[in-house]
């Protein structure tokens, strides 16, 4: 069957390659009686394609059930997947057939496989290997001929080593893995779901369609996406039942974007046409090393010293403007003071600010004479300003200056910071801080 086709009856949007690539694993597979596990981040769609598993083979017009083992307690999932005896413990009041035995010569799709307890785990082996399996409370062996598919959003391998999935079910629910990308690593198919969720919505609200313009297509295609298509979904409901404005820009869309990705909005929508560079959302998400944080303490110190040297650059040309100003690119500046003083901020690496040399000219006062090849400020002493851009002194200094604005009062200056009271409390503690 053709990608297309099967895109087309199942309602699935999207022309990325990891896409194309596992459906079609899916459609190849679904001819045979293999297990499948089907890996992927909570809401890209894995149920999905074990409907599609199933529609495609031969078991079609058999019975399918979705299974949640996560939202099963651990006391009646056996019971739940393999049935019970009357009398098996207290609450059962009569014989019950479990999934198993009910859904015999169909599908079982077993979603979040990774939250199953072991004691299930080694049930749902032996029906793997044997098709064999027991009441909960008997001692009858049943047989059962069932395709079992399922799906997990964690690392199996990771909790195998943690002692909390079987290594041997691993392997025997492995035969034919199918990754589902996140929406993250989709970015072109994001438009396009959104336009599908926008006119649905539409027709259900009876309102006009939302549209996005290209800056706002832009902004959603970087948005990292941590709830994956659920999430997108969700937003363009938000967008179309509460927007005035049918056509969304970008600063628009950001109103209704989570809070937690201001910083990285900022970036995207205010430095345009600086220097400063766009931060890719998807990449943030991927440097484990970092936390978050810290990256946003960082791009706020990105921010502010980028405005510092705006406005010392400004001083810098308004001294050379004044009058007296020569050929030669010398500033007659009369009695002001140098503007760089022992309390400015100079950061030697984020900029080449050009270096100040005091002369006196003809009329005996001082002159100023601006290097731009020079990357230090030197005086006719030759002093040498140095400031360190270490992240963690960075940090410390907005800290205690935020408690100082503040009066020692965290929570204000933690809503200040964009941090959490608890963040800050553990920073104070890190960094040795004097409240």
């Amino acid at each position: 069957m053709e990608i297309q086709s099967i895109k087309n009856r199942f309602g699935i949007i999207g022309n990325d390659p990891q896409l194309n690539y596992a459906l079609q694993v899916a459609a190849q597979v679904s001819a045979t009686d293999l297990s499948v596990l089907i890996y992927g981040e909570s809401g890209v769609g894995k149920e999905v394609f074990s409907q599609i598993i199933h529609n495609l083979s031969p078991r079609k017009h058999e019975p399918f059930i979705a299974v949640n083992c996560g939202a099963i307690p651990e006391g009646t999932i056996d019971s739940e997947l393999f049935g019970h005896e009357k009398g098996a413990f207290t609450s059962a009041d009569g014989q019950r057939k479990g999934y198993f035995e009910t859904v015999n010569g169909g599908t079982i799709f077993l979603d979040e496989i990774g939250e199953m307890p072991l004691g299930t785990q080694a049930r749902l082996l032996r029906v793997l290997e044997t098709g064999e399996f027991i009441r909960v409370g008997s001692s009858k062996v049943l047989k059962t001929n069932v395709r079992v598919i399922a799906a997990t959003n964690k690392d199996l391998l990771k909790l195998h080593q943690k002692g909390k999935f079987r290594e041997d079910l691993y392997y025997r629910l492995n035969t034919v893995p199918i990754r589902v990308p996140a929406l993250r690593e989709r970015q072109g198919d994001i438009p396009l779901l959104f336009r599908k969720f926008a006119g649905d919505f539409a027709e259900r609200y009876r309102t006009p369609v939302v549209q996005l313009d290209t800056s706002a297509q832009q902004l959603l295609s970087s948005y990292s996406f941590p709830g994956n298509i659920r999430e997108l979904k969700n937003l363009a409901e938000q967008i179309s039942v509460l927007s005035s404005d049918k056509i969304v820009d970008a600063e628009t869309l950001t109103k209704f974007l989570p809070r937690k990705d201001n910083i990285t909005r900022d970036l995207a929508i205010g430095t345009a046409g600086s220097n400063m560079p766009i931060v890719n959302p998807a990449q943030e998400h991927a440097d484990a090393g970092t936390s978050t944080t810290e990256r946003e303490i960082l791009y706020k110190f990105m921010f502010d010293l980028k405005k510092d040297m705006n406005e010392l650059k400004s001083i810098m040309f308004e001294m050379m403007s004044r009058p007296g100003t020569g050929a030669s690119g010398t500033a007659g500046m009369g009695n002001y003071p140098a503007p760089f003083s022992s309390g400015n901020i100079l950061p030697e690496p984020a900029f080449n600010t050009p270096a100040v040399t005091d002369y006196k000219n003809e009329g005996g006062n001082p002159t100023f004479v601006l290097h731009n090849s020079g990357d230090d400020i030197t005086t006719a002493q030759h002093e040498e300003v140095e400031e360190s851009l270490s992240l963690q002194d960075r940090e410390k200094e907005y800290i205690i200056k935020a408690l100082q604005k503040h009066r020692g009062k965290r929570k204000d200056a933690a809503q200040d910071l964009g941090i959490s009271e608890r963040t800050l409390y553990r920073k104070i503690k890190e960094y040795d801080i004097d409240e």
